[in-house]
């Protein structure tokens, strides 16, 4: 198959070449494109160099491309992603810019990978959070049924690129921020994206549509709190759900250790709990402190984490590449 990467120069579209290499994914002929800046340069794809081109309208018209993944923003995603699809190429895209499009199927792998088979030539990657959380709420519906959601957000600089990258170096040497409205260096930011008149931000919002439409349950009440954290890689979410049925504890843990996706790290005896230095680098969700809640029926915590730039975008867009083959 014939792969492109759009936004081939950036932090994902980086992390899209990396993890193509590491799943071994049979790549016939690999295009690189990007902005006017970085065309020309070069990056290592099995060890040859691969010339990355700019990104023009009329890259698709002139190229026999199979999957494209898309790192770029939502503007640039809206403008491209229909005329790559017009060509017969599948467009894996990992802006916001088509999640809520009822016609795009939003994946998740391990979670909804029957979606796929809807697709009319694109198909959107989740937000960074949205996965993780699909990922261990997805075996509790299964087995007991939903009945709210309740999550709490830590997200690390990298989600917010090279710029949140960048301010966490230059607050942690006690210089004043550029990109985040207050030092990240030993602070939080309960603040992502831009807040609406409901108090709510985006970013919240988003995870919270896209978890509905991911577990295709538009009626389930989920709210969500989302902070920024001065950590560099994986973003972590305290979870709490409310299930239909009641469980027990133990036949919950045995249910994640047996899912698709992840690992369980829950020995609160020996200090064993997912933290974002253990996810960082991999492809799993890892889902540990899981506890009844004591103070509603039916109802359990759980702290997730997941590598963000991987899980969270790059990994997860490569798996669909992979079902897509599969597939075919």
């Amino acid at each position: 198959m014939n792969f492109a990467i759009l936004g081939a120069s950036g932090m994902v579209g980086g992390m899209f070449l990396k993890v193509l290499e590491e799943r071994k994914l049979p790549v016939s002929k690999l295009y690189l494109f990007a902005s006017a800046r970085s065309a020309g340069q070069t990056l290592k794809f099995y060890g040859q160099d691969i010339l990355i081109e700019e990104l023009t309208p009329d890259v698709f018209s002139n190229r026999h491309i199979d999957i494209a993944l898309f790192g770029v923003e939502g503007e640039i995603s809206q403008q491209y992603a229909p005329i790559a699809a017009k060509t017969g190429c599948i467009v894996i895209d990992n802006s916001s810019a088509w999640r809520m499009d009822n016609n795009v199927p939003l994946v998740v792998p391990e979670v909804n990978g029957e979606d796929l088979l809807r697709h009319k030539g694109i198909i959107a990657n989740p937000n960074c959070c949205a996965t993780p959380a699909v990922v261990a709420l997805k075996p509790l519906m299964d087995i007991y049924g939903l009945e709210r959601v309740v999550i709490s957000t830590y997200q690390s600089v990298s989600g917010a690129g090279v710029g949140g990258m960048s301010d966490l170096e230059r607050t942690l040497a006690g210089e004043q921020p550029q990109h985040f409205p207050y030092t990240i260096a030993g602070n939080l930011i309960p603040h992502i994206d831009k807040f609406d008149d409901d108090g709510y931000t985006g970013e919240e919002k988003k995870l919270m549509a896209e978890i509905r439409k991911i577990l295709h349950c538009e009626n389930l009440p989920v709210t969500a709190t989302t902070v920024r954290v001065p950590v560099v890689y994986g973003h972590s979410l305290s979870i709490n759900v409310t299930l239909s049925n009641a469980f027990e504890l133990e036949d919950v843990k045995k249910l994640f250790t047996n899912s698709p996706g992840i690992i369980v790290q829950d020995n609160t005896q020996e200090n064993i709990y997912p933290m974002p230095l253990t996810a960082a680098g991999t492809d799993s969700v890892y889902v540990g402190r899981i506890r009844r809640d004591s103070s509603f029926k039916n109802s359990l915590n759980m702290w997730v984490v997941a590598d963000n730039i991987r899980k969270g975008a790059a990994s997860n867009a490569v798996q669909i590449a992979e079902s897509i083959r599969k597939m075919d």
